[in-house]
């Protein structure tokens, strides 16, 4: 029973990993997603300009995180080779 339990915890998360991975099969949706956050990014300055930059310091902390998620889109597509 104690080598079971481990076993089955092996296969299941190979099994998760190969049902994960078997998901992204086309970068172009990255790609899709990459040209979205950029969007984002132009309508969130747009936004914190019409606010005269006063959102208490959480305007340009989204604008941060979609700039990191950008940086992380850019790798995933220049990883993928495409």
């Amino acid at each position: 029973m104690k080598k079971l339990l481990p076993a089955i915890a092996l296969a299941v998360s190979f099994a998760a990993g190969a049902v994960v991975s078997a998901q992204v099969r086309d970068w172009h949706d990255v790609r899709e997603v990459r040209d979205r956050v950029a969007a984002s990014l132009h309508d969130l300055e747009q936004i914190r300009a019409a606010n005269n930059y006063d959102m208490h310091g959480h305007g340009l902390r989204a604008e941060r995180h979609l700039e990191l998620a950008m940086r992380e889109l850019d790798l995933a597509v220049r990883s993928a080779g495409r």
